[in-house]
């Protein structure tokens, strides 16, 4: 049997595994509640991420509760939505709570600072490579040699990862042809309003972050058969046959010298428990960038969690018991299901009405046309704000 964890033998209480927002989260609320806590990061702070940079106001009570302002870090309310069917019309359904939006860029780097006053160590350009569950304690490994043990692990690596493929999930086997490009831009448009933008094959979303600038993020699903197969012939081609996302192309001056890029993620539903491994954020389950709010449900996920690791008392010196361990997989597997599930299952339902031109043009249209199933699709992919 390992030696339990302990500051000699590289170990703590919990390892988290990934460190955006779900991950630096409960970095934070551990931290702070006197766990020995190490994030492992295999990027650095701050840098850009995909992602459509646009957080629900459902997420600002817990981030205040957790000493989090983001308006002091420059994030721009937003109160109104816009979406566009793939021919140009434009429609604009009610925001409900509403939200702001920030910069990954900011956002994380921010959070991290208060992980670490907090308590928290943060090991950066580490990429874990193996995390194994043996007699009650985990080992981690890093691709720098590097070795580390906790009773507990997190993991809150994002999208997809070379550990799923060690833990061997079933969704990583999958070529799913998804296609995450972001940008940033400087352009006229309204600094309240998020824009969702339809063409064949995915949607682009734009909205106002800090210091003057506008995130530009769209996702496309590749076809086999396509013949545009790179960035500039997508957009050139596929994303500028909806004269909004033509205008907003041609008329902006776009700030990274080279856009941020994921490939090949899934919606489909993932395991919450691996190896007792307990996943969280979009590591847990991806919802569909056009229904938003993924940067709230990671966040709200890692609070649920860190609730109850606090409340059964999880962790305390390094030492867990089978039954602790089981109780707290069942509860947080149930406590996440509640939260989630019925939003991630309306979020691909609506998802699948804009896998063509043709059929986006009709869902958007018809949608609109009966405001009551409008407002009850919306809700459907929202939460109420979170009581902390």
């Amino acid at each position: 049997m390992p030696a339990a964890p302990n500051k000699e033998n590289n170990g703590y209480e919990i390892i988290i595994i990934g460190g955006g927002l779900a991950g630096l989260t409960a970095a934070i609320m551990l931290s702070h509640a006197g766990k020995r806590i190490l994030l492992l990061e295999k990027g650095v702070y701050p840098s850009h991420k995909v992602c459509g940079e646009y957080i629900s106001n459902e997420i600002l009570p817990l981030l205040k509760h957790i000493g989090f302002d983001p308006f002091a870090h420059g994030a721009m309310p937003i109160s109104r939505l816009r979406i566009s069917t793939p021919s140009g019309k434009n429609i604009y359904p009610p925001l409900g709570l509403g939200g702001f939006g920030l910069s990954r860029y900011s956002f994380d780097n921010a959070l991290s600072e208060l992980a670490i006053r907090n308590g928290c160590d943060i090991l950066t350009k580490r990429k874990v490579t193996e995390a194994v569950f043996n007699d009650g304690y985990f080992t981690v490994r890093t691709h720098t040699g590097e070795s580390f043990t906790a009773a507990l692990v997190i993991g809150s690596y994002g999208k997809r990862d070379t550990l799923d493929k060690q833990l061997d999930r079933e969704f990583i086997r999958e070529r799913t042809g998804y296609l995450g490009v972001k940008y940033h831009i400087r352009t006229d448009y309204p600094i309240d309003e998020i824009g969702l933008d339809n063409f064949e094959g995915g949607y682009c979303g734009i909205s106002r972050v800090e210091d003057d600038r506008y995130n530009l993020c769209y996702l496309y699903r590749r076809r086999h058969e396509s013949i545009y197969k790179t960035i500039p012939d997508i957009e050139e081609h596929i994303l500028s046959k909806n004269p909004v996302l033509k205008k907003i192309f041609s008329e902006s001056q776009f700030l990274f010298d080279k856009p941020e890029v994921i490939n090949d993620f899934s919606f489909a539903p993932k395991n919450l428990i691996e190896n007792h491994i307990l996943m969280c954020g979009d590591t847990a389950g991806l919802i569909t960038p056009l229904c938003g709010n993924g940067m709230s449900m990671a966040i709200h996920a890692a609070k649920i969690l860190c609730d109850l690791i606090l409340k059964l008392n999880i962790s305390s010196g390094g030492n867990i018991t089978a039954g602790k361990r089981q109780q707290l997989e069942s509860e947080y597997s149930r406590l996440w299901r509640e939260n989630f599930s019925t939003r991630l299952f309306w979020g691909r339902r609506i998802q699948s009405l804009f896998g063509s031109a043709a059929l986006s043009e009709v869902a958007i249209r018809t949608l609109h046309a009966f405001p009551p199933v409008e407002r009850m699709l919306i809700n459907k992919t929202h939460g109420l704000p979170i009581e902390v």
